[in-house]
């Protein structure tokens, strides 16, 4: 069993490496959509997946439409600040996609208002923009996890 990450032109290496290494603890797969606002030699980036990125099943897109043919039929929920539902409330199940836009941007809003089903927020107060793309990626990868049993985790 596992979960699919998918960051859609992440710009900071080091979230994306924090979220490698989240993905190698959790058996996830990721999925990077370009353009990406680093090289994927960036020494902030494998600094900070420390020596994780062995662990990890990682896919590189050339754009959103090449990610989406790749993985048709796929079952997929949009995190943004602006869901519908909160990131506990929707059932996840193995092989799901869990989408996450840039940190500057979030996802394109095109693709949230075709999925309004399938975008979910987490919760906080409303003073708050958002919180860190890697700590998002935790958090619904471990609702997600915990929905399913914690699969293959000890």
């Amino acid at each position: 069993m596992s979960i699919n990450i998918v960051l859609v032109e992440p710009e900071i290496p080091q979230n994306t490496g924090n979220i490698v290494r989240t993905c190698a603890a959790t058996g996830s797969k990721l999925h990077l959509v370009k353009p990406l606002g680093f090289s994927i030699e960036d020494k902030y980036l494998k600094r900070a997946g420390l020596d994780y990125w062995h662990l990890v099943e990682i896919f590189i897109y050339e754009n959103l439409e090449a990610f989406f043919d790749a993985n048709k039929g796929g079952n997929f929920f949009y995190s943004t600040t602006k869901g519908k539902y909160r990131h506990s409330d929707l059932k996840y199940e193995d092989n799901c996609f869990i989408l996450f836009g840039k940190e500057t941007a979030g996802l394109p809003k095109s693709l949230l208002s075709a999925n309004p089903e399938k975008c979910i927020r987490i919760p906080m107060i409303d003073e708050a923009r958002s919180l860190n793309l890697s700590n998002s990626v935790a958090i619904v990868v471990y609702e997600a996890l915990r929905q399913m049993g914690y699969p293959n985790l000890t």
